[in-house]
């Protein structure tokens, strides 16, 4: 009597899939930069619209001409706004990609805020570890020229650091508001020191919370502060994902339903949009994507009805 093929046949397919999954997350999908785009009645009734470029977690590195290319066309979009919100090195050497990058946007009005790998260099990492809770820095990891990245975003594309730091733009007619945190994956994040800074930047017609990372406490605080909007990134938006399922990881508390694109944050009785980025990158030791492609927002701020 021949043995049963039935339990090797569903390995065998099992480990096919897995295959054919692995190639195109790392060969494919992980190239297919999107833009995602949204409309968000928050401006008062009869304002002009205005047009806001969210770029996050590009994590660049030399070598990706590609991804650096596809960023810079993004000016065709002629967004009236951008909001970096961080994670832009992928490599200890990615400042002169970062600026090749970026540069189509110089003297755009811009923010950005720093993620953990705007400071300290990735390291390897067991990708099952996030099952288990939001990374830690490694101990021995090196500083990233975080100046260095600073002086190209804001000394030669005229942006603004939002690092605990409140700023007012006008923007179409608008003054606009940002309110930053630094890093909050890694508790950068102080509220005094932003405090104190918002009291010299004037009101606004709109108030925006900028930040890296969508932690509960920190879209908490910028509710507290009379947000009107909030951007963040660092999920990327689970970078891997389950169809029909979603994220299954998010790095922070975020509720993993909320781990990318646009949604509401209740805050008290308020409801208040939510744009969180997907991102456009991958650390380097993770160069995978799958079923959650790299991504850029254009999110039009409408008047509401």
């Amino acid at each position: 009597m021949a043995p049963r093929s039935g339990p090797l046949t569903a390995l065998m397919t099992v480990g096919a899939v897995g295959a054919a999954a692995a190639a195109w997350g790392m060969g494919v999908e992980r190239h297919l930069f999107t833009v995602r785009h949204h409309v968000v009645p928050v401006l008062s009734s009869g304002s002009d619209p205005i047009r806001v470029l969210h770029i996050s977690d590009m994590h660049l590195a030399p070598w990706q001409t590609r991804r650096r290319e596809w960023i810079a066309n993004l000016a065709s979009l002629r967004p009236d706004v951008v909001i970096d919100t961080g994670d832009n090195l992928g490599h200890p050497d990615a400042i002169p990609a970062v600026r090749s990058a970026l540069a189509p946007f110089a003297g755009l009005p811009g923010v950005h805020v720093h993620g953990s790998n705007d400071i300290w260099s990735p390291r390897p990492r067991n990708p099952f570890r996030y099952f288990l809770g939001p990374s830690e820095r490694t101990k021995a990891a090196p500083l990233l020229d975080t100046q260095g990245l600073d002086q190209v975003l804001e000394g030669e594309l005229g942006w603004y650091g939002l690092n605990n730091e409140a700023v007012t733009l006008d923007v179409r007619g608008h003054r606009l508001r940002f309110l930053g945190t630094n890093d909050p994956h890694h508790d950068l994040e102080d509220w005094e020191a932003l405090d104190a800074s918002a009291m010299d930047a004037a009101d606004g017609s709109l108030t925006i919370g900028v930040t890296h990372a969508p932690y509960r406490r920190i879209l908490d605080g910028f509710g507290d502060r009379g947000a009107d909007m909030i951007f963040a990134g660092h999920t990327h938006g689970g970078q891997v994902r389950v169809p029909g399922v979603g994220a299954l990881v998010a790095n922070c508390d975020i509720p993993l339903a909320q781990a990318r694109g646009l949604s509401s944050w209740r805050h008290g009785a308020r409801e208040i949009p939510l744009n969180v980025s997907a991102g456009l990158g991958h650390s380097v030791y993770a160069p995978v994507r799958f079923a959650c492609r790299p991504e850029v927002s254009l999110l039009t701020l409408a008047p509401r009805p």
